[in-house]
């Protein structure tokens, strides 16, 4: 084991050993399980939906194409590539809190997924109204959350999950500009081209 690695192993240990408490395994389970928690997403939606209305929908779209983009870098590229065993099969002492199938660990998609969810939130809100701005800094904690809870449950190293976000982070950020760019270089300057027709 390298000593990053073992860095990350003892790290491991530290959050899913020793700064647990049986008050917080229920709510770490319900933010790791997505069959639990996976609804708050869908009022995330409703909550682009109102608060910008028709525009609302291609928010919505990016948010659903940044989650796929690193879900699939994250689960389609690099679990397979990376092949790390998940710490709750490969350390002796370890806190298990779900049940998990025998996929690798490195990068976590949960993290991954979340991060993109709370970082496109962040693009579209962060300078908008108060109540916008609370609910980005709510999507952010809750992506955060889901990020630790897949390590106080035992399925992922800190290595996985600080990937994982940066993977989400990344996908967001790289969707929006791409939008952006098509935005302002295709569909502006095609309405302006067809105004100008039609002016002259």
């Amino acid at each position: 084991m390298s000593i990053l690695e073992q860095a990350d192993a003892w790290l491991f240990q530290r959050i899913n050993l020793d700064l647990v408490h049986p008050a917080a395994d229920d709510l770490m389970v319900f933010l790791t399980r997505d069959n639990l928690s996976g609804h708050i997403y869908l009022l995330a939606i409703l909550f682009f939906v109102i608060r910008m209305g028709k525009d609302g929908v291609p928010a919505v779209i990016l948010i659903l194409i940044a989650v796929g983009i690193a879900d699939f870098t994250a689960s389609g590229l690099l679990k397979p590539l990376v092949q790390r065993i998940r710490p709750c099969f490969a350390l002796d002492h370890c806190r298990l809190l779900v049940m998990q199938s025998g996929s690798y660990s490195f990068a976590s998609s949960h993290a991954a997924n979340s991060a993109a969810a709370a970082a496109m939130t962040w693009i579209f809100f962060h300078r908008g109204l108060l109540i916008e701005k609370l609910f980005s800094v709510l999507m952010t904690v809750y992506a955060f959350l889901i990020a630790w809870s897949r390590i106080y449950v035992g399925v992922h190293y800190p290595g996985d999950v600080l990937a994982g976000m940066l993977i989400g982070i990344a996908s967001a950020f790289l969707v929006y500009m791409i939008y952006s760019w098509l935005l302002k270089n295709v569909i502006h300057a095609r309405v302006m081209s067809d105004k100008r027709g039609i002016d002259g």
